[in-house]
């Protein structure tokens, strides 16, 4: 490898990005032009990939966190000869592309995870780290270490200022995930200018604070100080980051250094400019050497050389251990045991019942031994949560094997963790808050959404019955919320039983998240065939139905009660259970006609929220429209008209 081919090489990623850049006239040239370099010397002298197989499970993990780069990326999946054409990088931010102005995750063979928001990619890592941990502890033996990748991420300014970030490099510091090699775009530039008008602390010593190692390369064009920085930071325990001083849009002769180098195309003569700066020619535009392009697609080979080394790995492992091997290969398939829902629990009807919180706990800890897959925990409320795996120790540095994971107070971190976890594979990871703190985790979830990621939230204290706590605790918009977020299935159980089929929902779904929300207060387990995979289901009919009363969670037993009222009082009445409207709207028409007849026009839905979106459903809505208060559940639900006689005197308006 010769100076100058180096020089083009990266070169070349300078401005195949800002060329991508100016064609769309839109777009961040500054983060591919200043990190060039730094992301030359990850791609050919460290990642351990295969272009022709990006989901080989013995790769190495690559995330550009600040995904506004995202022509960086682009430009290397090209050039190492991943499937992505030049023309799909001429059509940078069109439509239909797969080369679209942030990364995303299923639509670009190679991006491993949708960045672009801030501290997300940073935080997906760690979820990766803690995932190859807990298959590492559990599956490697002495000469055969299968599971042994290192997640690399270039980071940015940006990414080190959102607190998800923070969250997660506490986390990943504590628990010395080791794996993590994180280069950090250190270039004192945001949008709005220097970073000295915000971001003055010391990102080094704050990192050290968190366990981390930190290493600086005082030149991020120093391909050889980069390179020794990586080399040192595989040998140490902790995570690290490498902190490598780097100009934005580096070569661009009026813009370098400048916030006016971050997120607008050069200009046809700052280009040309930098072209010249840099010897490199005008035209044609997304120029490729032919000796590089070369250079680069030796990537092809030697992935598929690493690929086979690897399996030939598995296959002497698999040998030796042909219990271990076959659990871990059905694992890293993303194959579910054959017979698990023969663990999936039944519930006798009961009036007093349980919360289905408690029943939610009872649900995993019979389905763990039958899927030992299945690892989790929450933001510091396990036993609020019901989220613990009896018998597991907790994951920690000294105990990857564990099953039971303590966030902390990190609720958007974990979140963005178990998007990580997820699409590592090999796991399928829950995690649990109350629900009104998912607020403090939207992004992560409305990622995992659009990435189509399977993570499973639970959301317990799902409504005014946690009851003294009071408002600042009792979620009121955050159902109606959650149901915006396209792709992300939210259920919410009327008892014990429903809430059994709702995890093996969640367990059986592997194209989106799934949210349960879970009650605090204990309700009734009914006699009901809990046909949560149809969204919605008729639990009773009262005589021949004249009106329908809906409801999801702990206001069907509500319903319930007042439709026998109403029947005693002579009404036809159809109750209707409503988990999941997603999953309702997934059913033929037929289906739903069959629940909600057309011909039934007296409708009541109740639901313990805002009621905003039930119209679609139903007439009339008896929901929350206000805040909470603080006093007994029984007293709140009163105060609030969560009654049998307030139902039958609504129904009886329809």
């Amino acid at each position: 490898m010769t100076a100058d081919l180096q020089a083009r090489a990266i070169n070349t990623l300078r401005f195949l990005s800002a060329d991508g850049v100016q064609k769309a006239n839109s777009g961040h040239p500054g983060l591919p032009m200043g990190t060039a370099a730094m992301a030359y010397t990850i791609w050919t002298r460290h990642l351990r990939h295969n272009p022709r197989n990006p989901k080989w499970a013995g790769r190495d993990r690559f995330i550009l966190s600040g995904g506004h780069g995202s022509m960086l990326l682009y430009s290397l999946l090209h050039l190492t000869g991943y499937d992505l054409p030049l023309s799909e990088l001429q059509n940078f931010r069109q439509w239909g592309s797969l080369t679209p102005g942030h990364p995303e995750y299923g639509l670009t063979p190679g991006v491993e995870v949708t960045t672009g928001p801030l501290g997300q990619g940073f935080a997906n890592g760690v979820g990766m780290a803690i995932a190859a941990s807990h298959l590492a502890a559990n599956f490697n033996q002495r000469g055969h270490e299968i599971i042994d990748p290192f997640i690399y991420a270039i980071v940015t300014d940006g990414d080190l200022m959102e607190g998800v970030a923070s969250e997660a490099a506490s986390l990943a510091g504590h628990l010395s995930l080791g794996r993590l090699i994180y280069l950090y775009d250190d270039n004192h530039i945001s949008i709005d200018g220097s970073t000295d008008l915000a971001f003055t602390e010391d990102r080094a010593m704050r990192f050290s604070a968190y366990g981390w190692q930190v290493l600086r390369v005082e030149d991020g064009n120093d391909v050889e100080a980069v390179d020794k920085a990586i080399q040192e930071a595989k040998t140490d325990p902790r995570p690290t980051l490498i902190v490598c001083r780097t100009i934005i849009g580096f070569g661009a002769p009026t813009r370098q250094g400048t916030s006016k180098a971050h997120g607008e195309a050069l200009g046809e003569e700052e280009l040309n400019a930098a072209k010249d700066n840099l010897g490199w020619p005008k035209e044609p535009r997304f120029f490729i050497p032919d000796d590089v392009l070369a250079f680069y697609r030796k990537a092809v080979d030697k992935g598929r050389e690493l690929e086979h080394d690897w399996k030939m790995r598995f296959e002497a492992y698999a040998r030796l251990n042909p219990v271990l091997g076959a659990e871990l290969q059905r694992r890293l398939n993303g194959e579910l045991p054959a017979d698990w829902k023969s663990a999936l629990p039944t519930f006798p009807a009961d009036a007093k019942g349980m919360a289905t919180r408690a029943a939610s706990g009872k649900t995993i800890n019979a389905i763990a031994a039958k899927l030992p897959e299945l690892i989790g925990g929450s933001a510091d409320l396990a036993p609020s949560n019901n989220t613990k795996i009896d018998g597991s120790p907790a994951f920690q540095k000294d105990s990857y094997q564990g099953r039971n994971f303590h966030f902390g107070v990190r609720e958007h971190a974990m979140g963005a963790a178990l998007n990580g976890m997820a699409v590592f594979g090999g796991v399928i990871p829950y995690s649990g808050t109350f629900l009104v703190f998912a607020d403090y985790m939207r992004p992560s979830v409305r990622l995992a959404a659009l990435s189509h990621i399977p993570s499973i939230f639970i959301f317990t204290h799902d409504s005014v019955g946690l009851g003294e706590d009071g408002p600042t605790h009792q979620p009121i918009e955050h159902l109606t919320s959650l149901r915006l977020i396209p792709n992300l299935v939210v259920i919410r159980p009327a008892d014990a039983n429903e809430t059994v089929a709702a995890w093996k929902v969640a367990i059986e779904r592997r194209n989106g998240p799934t949210v349960l929300a879970l009650t605090r207060q204990n309700v009734p387990t009914l006699d009901t065939s809990a046909q949560v995979e149809k969204g919605a289901y008729v639990l009773k009919d009262f005589g021949n139905p004249e009106m329908i009363l809906m409801a999801s969670g702990s206001e069907v037993g509500l319903i319930l009660d007042a439709a026998q009222k109403l029947a005693d009082e002579g009404k036809g009445v159809r109750v209707v259970s409503f988990p999941s409207w997603e999953l309702f709207e997934k059913q033929d028409e037929a289906y739903r006609e069959s629940v909600l007849p057309k011909a039934i026009q007296k409708r009541l839905a109740v639901e313990a929220g805002a009621g905003l979106g039930w119209e679609r459903y139903a007439k009339s809505v008896i929901s929350i429209d206000r805040y909470g208060a603080s006093a007994p559940a029984k007293i709140i639900f009163e105060k609030l008209g969560f009654t049998v006689e307030n139902v039958v005197a609504r129904a009886k308006e329809l």
